[in-house]
Formats: structure tokens, sequence, C-alpha cells
């Protein structure tokens, strides 16, 4: 399988190549020439672990480019570091199938990709015989799930921005108190759309990235959208099978896009999946737009779900190609002039009740995932963590009795105490990793959210 670029301005390339390329060349995102058809596949695939299941359907994105040998080493690698020995546990509440995606390292469901990724890049490097400064941003899981997939690893150094003081506690110790010599901690003065600006200016300035090794772990690495496309096929097969339906609806809880956008290509291969319910909080430019075509930047709002307080989301780009018909041009002009003026339309609405059939989509303000939480723990004793909260508070919205409904779990309840206790009335969420955090030291360095500064720090430390 060769890997091209939303934009057009690259010639086909390879899986490996297309992985340490991150944000392709001429600005664009990297996605593969063709979306596998794999219906044929799925009677196959339902019963497989789930670790099992990733070498399958990794291996279709793979293709040649890394021995079938060699692929089986890197995902039982990264997926023997899960504390569950289902990996991503399916948890029945009544009304909804709740996926578990948060049994790794860091507690979210980042580590799904970024294990991987993190092992993809080191087995890459080993064969290049090269080097890799990675460089990425964080709403909150990113940035943990990346460093503990890179953490130690030879011929690596990361560098996260995170907004300060707009990630949990949780989230923020649980970065900085890694304190390995090949990981630096930064926190901007900004927001997280501050940063993700300033990544993508710092990429799009080839030399320098040529010149200093830079590579990507943010969702617009394709690796990480490849890992992803995997729960959407177990958790889709796992409940047809057990409750003899076609088809399932999944709930994603999403800022970035990058999770449900992974739910998009699972579909389009063929995934029985028949809608995917998107969810956002406060910050609705994602749910606007699947409900009126309009894709408009705004305020950021601070709310409970810190993950999801994102206006422009970096995988939105790659959805939009196929909705422009796989148009380069088209889909560079809108994308410029989205960077000109803040806003885009979508004129070719296809879909009765929104812009696309495949999707529903809502949102929930911080009341109502607030009683979500409390109501799933008094109702049922589950508790979940805000964002999966808001999943779930949207979900609700949208049940069809014939057709189970997944809602993605997308991070430990623990990482968010301060929610679950303002929810509960007393903090009922604990993890033994989480609470050695408190005690444990850090490192951060604090600068001001310019592209400038960063290229300062990151030069001085390569």
């Amino acid at each position: 399988m060769k890997y091209i670029s939303t934009r057009g301005g690259i010639s086909p390339i390879s899986f490996s190549d297309a992985i340490m390329m991150g944000l392709a060349t001429d600005g664009g995102l990297i996605i593969p020439e063709k979306i596998p058809d794999v219906t044929d596949k799925l009677g196959s695939w339902s019963a497989l672990a789930y670790p099992d299941l990733a070498r399958e359907i990794l291996s279709i994105f793979v293709g040649d480019d890394i021995p079938p040998e060699d692929l089986t080493r890197i995902v039982q690698t990264s997926y023997a570091t899960f504390s569950h020995p289902e990996t991503v546990p399916l948890v029945d509440i009544g009304d909804i199938h709740i996926l578990e995606l948060f049994h790794g390292p860091s507690l979210a469901f980042k580590d799904i990709a970024l294990q991987f990724l993190g092992n993809l890049f080191e087995y890459i490097l080993d064969h290049r015989h090269g080097h890799l400064n990675i460089l990425g941003a964080t709403s909150g899981d990113t940035g943990s799930a990346a460093i503990y997939g890179v953490r130690g690893k030879k011929n690596m150094k990361i560098f996260i921005l995170h907004p300060f003081q707009r990630v949990s506690p949780v989230q923020e110790r649980q970065m900085t108190t890694v304190l390995d010599e090949n990981v630096f901690n930064i926190a901007i003065e900004g927001s997280f759309d501050d940063g993700q600006r300033i990544i993508k200016s710092i990429f799009n300035d080839l030399d320098f990235k040529d010149q200093y090794h830079l590579g990507a772990v943010n969702s617009v690495n394709w690796a990480r959208v490849a890992a992803q496309v995997v729960y959407y096929f177990y958790a889709a097969l796992r409940v047809t099978a057990t409750t003899s339906t076609e088809k399932v609806r999944v709930c994603v809880p999403t800022g970035n896009f990058g999770n449900v956008f992974a739910g998009y290509i699972a579909l389009k291969m063929g995934a029985p999946i028949s809608k995917l319910i998107l969810a956002t909080n406060e910050n609705q430019i994602l749910s606007r737009f699947f409900n009126s075509g309009v894709y408009r930047r705004d305020e950021v709002y601070a709310t409970i779900s810190p993950s999801m307080d994102i206006q422009v989301a970096s995988n939105f780009e790659r959805y939009l190609y196929y909705r422009v018909g796989e148009n380069a041009p088209t889909l560079t002009s809108m994308m410029e002039m989205f960077a000109d003026t803040g806003e885009l339309k979508l004129t070719n609405c296809t879909g009765t009740t929104g812009i696309d059939d495949q999707f529903i989509a809502g949102s929930s303000n911080t009341a109502e995932t607030l009683q979500t939480i409390r109501s799933l723990f008094n109702d049922s004793g589950y508790l979940s963590d805000p964002h999966t909260a808001v999943g779930i508070s949207v979900a609700r919205k949208h049940l069809k009795k014939d057709e189970p409904t997944v809602c993605l779990a997308t991070a430990h309840p623990a990482k968010f105490d301060g929610a679950i206790e303002r929810a509960l009335g007393k903090n009922e969420a604990h993890h033994p990793s989480i609470d050695k955090l408190k005690t444990l030291p850090t490192r951060c360095v604090v600068l001001p959210a310019t592209e400038e500064a960063i290229r300062e720090h990151m030069v001085y430390n390569i």
C-alpha cells in the first residue's frame, strides 16, 4: 500500500516513509491511496483476540514494508503493556456497551496508538540507522501517552507542548514526572490550539524539519489513525456476534477528530457500523459542522473534559478530503480559506438530517456531563470519566432499539478526580499509578506560546 497527501503535492510513498514524514511536506495530511474493502474477512476476524486482530488489520496498511514476523513482534510488544487480559474490554451497562480503551500505561485511549507508534519508530530508526526528534502538542492525554511510548528509547528525543494550567493536575503530573533524559515537557502560555498552530508552522519549515530530523506523534501521523481503526472492528464484531444484530452505532467523544476519523475509516473498510455518533462538549465546532455544514473557529472554552477543549481539529482535513470527492485542489482551497477567515462551509450536503448520513452529532454541557457521571454511578455502579460521560450523554439521545450502541471510554476516571468529586460529592476515582504521582519529582519549562521560543528550546536541547 502507498500513501499520498490530501493536498496532492507528494508522490506516493511507503508506509514507513509516511510514518517518518508525519505531516506531509506539502502541508497536507497523509492518507492511503485507496481505502481497502475487508468485508470478506469479517467472519475470520470475529473471534480474534485484540493483538491478533491488530496484526491482521495493521498488516493491510503496512503492506510489504515490514516483514510479517517483525510486525507481529511490534504489535505483541505494544499491547503487552496493557493491564487487562482483553486489552480493550467491553462492559454492558444496560442500554449501552462501553468499550474501555484506558488500560494502557497512561490510562487513556491514546496508548492504543502510541505504544504501537513508539515501537514502530524504534524499529524503523534501527533499520535506517537514524535518529528522530519528536515534536507534539497535547490537550491532555496525547502527551503522557506519547511520552510513555517513547521514554528511554534509543535514537529519539520527545518535546511535548501542553497549555499551561489548562490540563488536569493528573494529566500534568503524568507528563512532568517522567524524568528520562530523552523527554522534554513544555508548558506554553496559551491554549492547545496555540500549540497545534506552532507545531504545524514548524513542520511546514521543511529545511528546519530536515535539519533537526523532526517527527510527529500527534494524530496527524497516519500510524495513529491506523492503530485506532482496530478497536472499531473489535467492538463491532464482538457486539454483533453476541446480540445477533447486523450493525452497531458507535459514539465517540472527540475534540481533535482523530478518534472518530479512525471510526470513519473502519466504516468505509466494511466494519459492521451503521452510524458514528460524534459527541462534543461546549467546544462545538465539530458537532455544529455535522449539523449545519459550517466549520467555524470560535473561542476555546475551558471545561471539565479538557482533552476536548479544542476548536481547530487537526484531522478534520482528512474527512473533508473524502467529502469533496478526493479532489486535492478543492480541499486545498477550502483549507486556505479557513486559515484566512476562520470559517468554511460545505454546500454539497448529502445527509437527510445533517451533512452526512453516516454521522449523528450532538453536544453535552457541563451540567449534563456531571449528571451523567452521577446517574451512571448511582444506577449501575459504573464510574465514568467526564469525556466518556460526554459521549454517553449524547449517545442516550440517539438510541435505536434494534441497533446496539457502543460508547468509547477514553480515559480512566482517576485522571479527572476533580470532576468526579464535583459530580458525586466525593472522590470515588483511584488508581495505584495515579496515587503514586503525588509524591514524584517533576521537570517542566514554561515558555511563551510563540514559535520562536519553541524553536530555540528545541535547538538548545537537541
